[in-house]
C-alpha cells in the first residue's frame, strides 16, 4: 500500500471503481457496433456485450448455386463486428481502469 494512503478511502475508491465498471459493462450492452463485408452484401450487428444482434443479408447475395460465398461474407460480417465491439468495449473499460493507478496499489 502506498504511504499515508488511508484503507477507508482505498475502500471506498475501490467500491466506486466496482461501480464505474458495472455501469460501463450494463451500458456497453445497450450499445451495437455494425460491420460489413462482400461490398455491403452482409452487415452484422453485435452488442458491446459481445453478442450477435442481427444479420442483415442483401437479397441479391443469395446465389443458390453458390453458398460458399454467402457463408464466407456472412463470417467475414460478424468477425469484423466482434473485432469492433471488443474494441469499443476495452477502450471504455480501459478508461474507467485507469482510476486503479491512483490507488497505489503496486502492479497497477
Amino acid at each position: 500500500m502506498a504511504q499515508g494512503m488511508n484503507p477507508n478511502k482505498m475502500m471506498k475508491q475501490m467500491q466506486k471503481l466496482q461501480q464505474d465498471m458495472a455501469r460501463v459493462q450494463e451500458e456497453l450492452q445497450q450499445e451495437t457496433v455494425s460491420a460489413s463485408a462482400g461490398g455491403g452484401a452482409v452487415t452484422a450487428t453485435v452488442s458491446g456485450g459481445l453478442e450477435l444482434v442481427s444479420v442483415k443479408i442483401d437479397p441479391a447475395a443469395v446465389d443458390p448455386e453458390d453458398v460458399e460465398i454467402l457463408e464466407d461474407t456472412v463470417v467475414a460480417a460478424v468477425n469484423e463486428a466482434m473485432r469492433a465491439a471488443q474494441q469499443m468495449a476495452n477502450e471504455r473499460l480501459g478508461s474507467v481502469a485507469g482510476g486503479l493507478s491512483g490507488l497505489g496499489i503496486p502492479g497497477l
